[in-house]
């Protein structure tokens, strides 16, 4: 009886001691894996805070874009060829929108807009008949009716530019009909 009298007496003072010392650990903010850009060190990075955050096997360095959900292909810098979004076509001498063409924009909207950190350069090209002026004017007309396709299904026109090239960037040089229709298109350079 007098052990049992001795501990319920020492209980609340244990109580308290266990108390302090468990609750910091219980509680507080958690903190998540950092994210780091190019250059930073693959070890640590820090978080928003400016905390140094080891990162392992289960921590990818993301740039900030992919923090947010926005990992996506990028055109080539220089060729402006690749990216996530295929080019439309154009019959002869036409600036109008095929409804294949129609289809494949309206998936590019959709893909534009899951990708808000996306911007795209709609270049409009020509087959090489016709005059340079001629041609420069048609591929105008052609990224221009694109790009308006484009904002109608939702696209922010901010996030929209457009150039023309005419006849002076073929996408095959060939000069036969399969080439001519090749290089009759509105193509999608992708940046963000």
């Amino acid at each position: 009886m007098k052990s049992c009298n001795r501990i319920l007496r020492v209980s609340p003072v244990l109580l308290v001691l266990l108390a302090c010392v468990a609750l910091p650990a219980c509680g507080g903010k958690k903190r998540l894996p950092a994210v780091s850009g190019p250059g930073s060190d693959d070890r640590t990075s820090t978080t928003d805070g400016g905390r140094p955050v080891d990162s392992g096997p289960d921590v990818q360095p993301l740039d900030a874009d992919s923090a947010r959900g926005e990992e996506f292909a990028l055109s080539d810098a220089e060729t402006g060829e690749g990216g996530p979004l295929a080019d439309i076509h154009f019959d002869y001498d036409q600036a109008s929108l095929s409804s294949e063409a129609q289809a494949t924009l309206a998936g590019h909207a959709k893909w534009l807009s899951a990708h808000g950190a996306a911007k795209v350069r709609v270049e409009g090209h020509c087959d090489e008949r016709g005059t340079v002026e001629y041609n420069l004017a048609l591929g105008e007309r052609r990224a221009q009716v694109t790009r308006e396709y484009l904002v109608q299904l939702g696209v922010a026109s901010g996030r929209l530019a457009i150039v023309t090239y005419g006849k002076e960037r073929p996408l095959d040089p060939a000069s036969n009909e399969a080439a001519w229709a090749k290089n009759r298109r509105a193509h999608f350079v992708v940046s963000r």
